[in-house]
């Protein structure tokens, strides 16, 4: 499965480092294309927080930065998880922007981009894969899940071992207990016995 990976990663990666370096270099081509999706995003977003700029050729850059800089990092085996889920998060909306379909009246041209939209869905998905690979090793919830069980069992244990303890100590306490009373019924009687 790794030889398998180590193909399947850049694989996956080349059309997004294609596309990313094409929108960082020249993000003025594709604005045309984008433009109907980006300006509400770029206007309504991007004035409440600093993190998104506010002009759609900026928008369309940092998406490209984003799907290049994964990209790189997924096809060189990078932290492949968190790279596929950088891109997965760029491609749906610049699938949505770039390749909506069912605003199209021209047949051929709608049959074109809904063949883009489904192949940017086929790219979701195995981004999605991509994401979930765990190289072959127990998945974190698996890890934590097993931890959580040998903790609960170590508890166990430990309480079982203070019970124990704890019932030794008591059986010990009633032995003395007992002895005592017998120590104190006897000298009692002694007493007695030297009184009358």
């Amino acid at each position: 499965m790794t030889v398998l990976r180590r193909f399947a990663r850049p694989m996956l990666a080349s059309l997004f480092i294609s596309g990313g370096y094409d929108a960082v270099r020249d993000p003025a081509r594709l604005v045309p294309e984008v433009k109907s999706f980006v300006e509400p995003v770029a206007s309504s977003v991007a004035p409440r927080t600093s993190l998104l700029p506010e002009s759609p050729e900026q928008l369309v850059r940092l998406a490209g930065a984003v799907q290049l800089g994964a990209g790189v990092l997924l096809a060189l085996g990078r932290v492949p998880r968190l790279a596929s889920l950088a891109l997965a998060a760029t491609l749906v909306p610049t699938t949505l922007a770039a390749h909506r379909y069912w605003t199209i009246e021209d047949p051929a041209e709608r049959d074109e981009q809904r063949a883009q939209f489904l192949k940017n869905t086929s790219m979701l998905g195995g981004l999605l894969l991509a994401a979930a690979d765990t190289h072959g090793k127990p998945s974190l919830a698996y890890r934590t899940r097993g931890a959580a069980g040998h903790a609960s069992d170590a508890v166990a244990a430990q309480a079982q071992s203070v019970v124990d303890h704890a019932h030794a100590v008591a059986h010990r306490i009633g032995d003395a207990a007992d002895g005592a009373a017998d120590s104190t019924t006897a000298a009692v009687g002694a007493v007695r016995k030297r009184l009358h």
